[in-house]
């Protein structure tokens, strides 16, 4: 029998959450104020109205990263508790982690941070690309090193939207680029660094159970039906947040249909893949987000959402097996699939638009609100078309290019982090395994108290 795995972790995750947790609080009682509350009426009803328009889309984006987003990860059997509150617990690190950061690079002034709803919500974008990165080495990794993950991740996120839509002028406003793009490719430069050459093996806790694949496509359809607020909250109020909505419902619903056209054809006997289910029908989200608020024919929103789901299930099916086996390139989610290859279809199909585009369509029907403060026409003089069309898709490519290379390379060095000693993976034996961080009460044949983390494990799949 294997020895049983360290203890260095489990003492180390409440320690440094603690600490963490501590160092907020000095933190925000000492520099962190709400915002001050208007003297004028009509500004009072203005800040209101404002409140009104953008917290239920707030609340929203919650559902989809609380509950939606757990859920889609518990395709894994053995592993649902621990993937749900994970993801629950570096949704709340990372957001409170990146709270600080942006406080402090754009929201301090006279010795204090103003904090509202809508630096919230951004700093929840961020963590974002954290729940999404970690997807890739899902089941394989402690908590601490998610932790570390998480750490290093929101930073670098920061200085990358920074640069893509401050400094470029990438128009985004769904987050195509500087989320889905950039938090895919980190999490790929994670997992091979983490896990070097070496090919994994198949582990016999992976494969999906009828029950677990059902629990995954509840949380696909609570994504679907709540992902049009994801890419319109940060859209300008009126005709180009109606048009975000209305291309991101038609783009998912195009997915939807051809996920099932290409599942049943890439298998003999014609019958669906879960998996491809699961991530095909969002992929129309993804790839939506740099043009959503763009003034689009309707065709396009339903062509693209066609090709990205498309690319995902033939990702699926083709592409992660081909990157398994030539880079051993391990992708548990396959946030390839869903984030990177619909990702680069949007950036692309972006470019496309504003070429294509005439100069009457050009201007405040293109602006977007950066999610680091101000605004992304701004940047660039107001109006695309005061820049060139041509130069404008050019620096739509930059930012793609941009964020995955940056990510990429900050992947590869944060997934080098997580090979330190102190933050030791889980032995191959207990990954993808419940019972090696939560007791688990509902046992039928529960272990004598000198039972080890392993032998429980061993007894629960015995049970299973």
């Amino acid at each position: 029998m294997a020895a049983p795995p360290p203890t260095c972790p489990r003492r180390l995750l409440p320690l440094s959450l603690g600490l963490f947790q501590g160092a907020l609080l000095l933190f925000f009682a000492i520099f962190v104020t709400y915002d001050e509350p208007s003297v004028r009426a009509e500004d009072a009803n203005l800040v209101a109205n404002q409140l009104y328009g953008i917290f239920p889309l707030f609340q929203d984006i919650q559902v989809m990263l609380v509950v939606g987003l757990g859920l889609l990860l518990t395709f894994l059997p053995l592993y649902g508790l621990s993937a749900i509150a994970h993801n629950f617990l570096l949704l709340n690190f990372s957001t409170q982690w990146a709270l600080v950061l942006q406080g402090l690079l754009h929201h301090f002034h006279h010795g204090q941070v103003h904090l509202d709803l809508h630096n919230l919500l951004t700093a929840e974008f961020a963590a974002v690309t954290v729940l999404i990165s970690v997807g890739a080495v899902l089941g394989r990794t402690s908590p601490c090193q998610l932790l570390v993950v998480a750490t290093c991740e929101v930073p670098i996120y920061l200085a990358s939207e920074w640069a893509i839509v401050t400094r470029l002028g990438v128009l985004d406003v769904g987050g195509t680029i500087t989320i889905h793009v950039f938090s895919c490719y980190f999490g790929l430069g994670v997992s091979k660094a983490l896990f070097g050459a070496a090919r994994q093996p198949v582990h016999p806790k992976e494969t999906p159970t009828p029950r677990s694949d059902l629990l995954s496509l509840v949380g696909t359809l609570i994504l679907w039906v709540f992902w049009p607020s994801f890419v319109a909250v940060l859209c300008q109020p009126g005709d180009a947040q109606h048009r975000a909505i209305l291309n991101t419902l038609l783009a998912m619903s195009a997915s939807a249909v051809t996920t099932v056209v290409a599942s049943s054809l890439l298998e003999r006997d014609g019958k669906l893949s879960p998996g491809h289910l699961q991530n095909g029908s969002l992929a129309g989200g993804v790839a939506i987000g740099a043009v959503a608020d763009m003034a689009v024919p309707p065709v396009a929103a339903l062509a693209l959402g066609s090709l990205s789901a498309v690319a995902c299930v033939l990702g699926f099916r083709f592409l992660t097996p081909l990157l398994a086996r030539k880079l051993a390139l391990q992708d548990q989610c396959g946030i390839h699939n869903l984030h990177g290859l619909p990702g680069i279809l949007g950036a692309a199909a972006s470019a496309v638009a504003i070429l294509v585009a005439s100069e009457d369509t050009s201007g405040s029907r293109f602006s977007q609100v950066s999610p680091v403060g101000g605004n992304a026409s701004e940047a660039v003089g107001g109006r695309w078309g005061d820049r060139g069309a041509g130069r404008q898709a050019l620096c739509q490519a930059a930012g793609l290019a941009v964020a995955i290379g940056g990510s990429l390379l900050a992947g590869l060095l944060a997934g080098a982090a997580l090979r330190l000693p102190c933050l030791a993976r889980p032995p191959e034996q207990l990954c993808f395994d419940d019972s090696l961080y939560f007791n688990i009460q509902d046992q039928a044949e529960s272990p004598g108290p000198g039972s080890t983390a392993e032998e429980e494990a061993l007894a629960l799949k015995e049970r299973v």
